[in-house]
């Protein structure tokens, strides 16, 4: 009778676990199929002499280290400047001096978007401000993410054009006696794309803080204010290091975005990146390699040094966002800056003699 019921029992349960592994499976292919295999294949490429010669393709043979080898021993005189100061005529390896050039670009570009949207994000979730049309807002300086790069970059090309409207424009007023080619200028060339991919994430950017501003307990800042905390106070005590983790994020991603930075550069410099390559940038390296040259061994071998960088921000991002602390540790750090700041109080002397008692023993 027993042994009846418990196989009825067993009928009745079913397990749907089985579903989850089923559902993942699409994208264990695609994954295997399109990332980690290309990926191997880079790698593999990296250490093989590989190329197209004509209308014959040479290797893949392997090569040792030799593509890691070319990349850092290539090196070219190249006059270098940084808005519009010359630093004069410096051999430089061109791995790095395109990778300089990226990382120029980034910061000139990350800035100003940082602090925008840092602002942007407080003004918006400031209950005492109360800004209207806040949804409005927030979807007009959201839709520049939603243009193609390319397309961005090729409306700024015809606009900062030698005959473009802008320069008519300055033309007409009397700044200008004719026209001006931006191109001609490393300053404003990098300026102008750091400024195209300023406007394409800076709206992504402040959603993100916002949503991370947001999540901040509405009650801690009204315990800051009742003790008289001012805004600034408020700011570096209590908003910064609550949002932390996701300032880190986007600092990360924003390296990251930077290293991949090329649609811009290559479509507003119609490939050639400015004067003196001063806005060629990795990606752009990269394309020429893989596209012109048509090296693939030493593509890959690139691919695989930007790859180990992303891999190294990523884990970094990991380290800091999921610390290993040690509670003991700070409860001593806590108690140490308590003894420290309140020296003086009856209630810390009388800790610190029971502290000192119980170590005794």
């Amino acid at each position: 009778m027993e042994r009846s019921l418990r196989q009825k029992t067993k009928k009745k349960h079913i397990s749907y676990s089985k579903w989850g592994y089923i559902f993942l499976i699409p994208f264990f292919v695609a994954f295997i199929l399109f990332q980690l295999i290309p990926l191997a294949e880079t790698f593999w490429y990296s250490f093989t002499k590989y190329y197209d010669d004509m209308l014959t393709t040479v290797g893949p043979s392997w090569c040792g280290f030799e593509n890691y080898s070319w990349l850092f021993g290539t090196k070219t005189i190249r006059p270098l400047s940084f808005f519009g100061i010359s630093m004069g005529n410096v051999e430089m390896n061109d791995l790095c001096y395109y990778a300089l050039n990226t990382l120029i670009i980034w910061l000139i570009g990350f800035i100003p978007q940082i602090i925008v949207s840092l602002l942007l994000a407080i003004w918006f979730t400031d209950i005492r401000l109360n800004i209207r049309l806040q949804g409005f807002w927030k979807t007009v300086i959201y839709m520049p993410n939603l243009i193609m790069a390319a397309a961005l970059g090729m409306l700024f090309f015809m606009i900062f054009a030698r005959s473009g409207p802008i320069m008519n424009t300055l033309v007409s007023w009397g700044w200008l006696s004719e026209g001006y080619d931006v191109l001609t200028s490393s300053t404003w060339t990098r300026i102008i794309i750091a400024f195209m991919n300023f406007l394409m994430w800076f709206g992504n950017t402040t959603l993100l803080l916002m949503a991370g501003v947001m999540g901040i307990d509405g009650s801690v800042y009204e315990s800051a204010m009742l003790d008289g905390a001012s805004s600034g106070v408020i700011f570096r005590k209590i908003t910064m290091p609550l949002l932390r983790p996701i300032f880190i994020y986007v600092v990360i991603t924003s390296m990251i975005g930077g290293i991949q930075l090329f649609d811009i550069p290559q479509i507003f410099t119609q490939g050639s990146g400015g004067v003196n390559s001063s806005s060629y940038t990795l990606m752009m390296y990269l394309y020429n390699l893989i596209r012109v040259k048509q090296n693939y061994g030493q593509a890959g071998a690139l691919s695989v040094l930007m790859f180990l960088v992303t891999a190294a921000l990523s884990m970094t991002v990991y380290k800091i966002t999921n610390p290993k602390l040690n509670p003991e540790r700070e409860m001593l750090k806590a108690q140490k800056k308590r003894f420290k700041e309140y020296k003086d109080s009856e209630a810390t002397i009388e800790e610190m003699k029971n502290s000192v008692s119980l170590g005794g023993k």
